[in-house]
């Protein structure tokens, strides 16, 4: 049986992870793209491992890490994710290395993954408790005119992501999730400024 993947714990407490999830159309995009341009020097993203092929464009280690299904099996039998899941197909996963060598930069990663992986993460045996935030539209009903403001999706997946959308702002309002703060993104600004304090605090600039 291969070794279980270390954990380097100091970093990861001294530059703890943010998770960031909240349904598609939410804004967390945007206002994350807002952070990141403020604060250029305090974040990263971890790239995510996966089993598809790269598209046109994309670089090894900068979209994703591409890896065989042989490989990323073996690193889910290491433990070496702290969350995982298959789409069509396909295996994807954030791996402890990943965040850990943002954390080693002395920056704070920010995970954004979906409710799955939230539960994966926030119920991990050994590594150490990141930060919940969940960036919740003002209704379901605002979010469906979002989406087909967009003009870029058909009927059918507007109806996925509008029923995927309930079934995660009814797991971020109730007692199981983990989340420290929901926020709700009524007005960019606000919705941005509350972000921030949450994550960088009200004082540090």
């Amino acid at each position: 049986m291969p070794p279980t993947v270390q954990i380097d714990e100091k970093a990861l407490r001294e530059h703890k992870p943010i998770v960031i999830s909240g349904p598609s159309g939410a804004g967390k995009s945007t206002i994350l793209k807002r952070l990141f341009d403020e604060f250029p020097d305090m974040f990263g993203f971890s790239v995510s491992h996966t089993t598809r092929g790269p598209r046109a464009g994309e670089q090894d280690g900068r979209e994703y890490n591409f890896v065989t299904k042989e490989q990323f099996l073996d690193l889910v039998e290491q433990k070496g994710f702290i969350e995982h899941a298959q789409f069509g197909g396909n295996h994807y996963g954030t791996s402890i290395k990943a965040v850990e060598d943002i954390a080693e930069k002395g920056r704070i990663c920010i995970l954004d993954i979906e409710m799955e992986g939230v539960k994966q993460v926030a119920n991990h045996p050994t590594f150490p408790r990141p930060r919940f935030l969940f960036l919740s539209p003002p209704s379901l009903q605002i979010l469906e005119k979002r989406l087909r403001s967009r003009a870029t999706d058909k009927e059918e997946a507007i109806q996925k992501r509008l029923n995927q959308a309930k079934v995660e702002m009814e797991f971020a309002n109730s007692g199981e999730a983990p989340h420290e703060k929901i926020i709700v993104n009524d007005d960019l600004d606000k919705a941005y400024q509350e972000v921030r304090d949450f994550i960088v605090g009200k004082n540090d600039a």
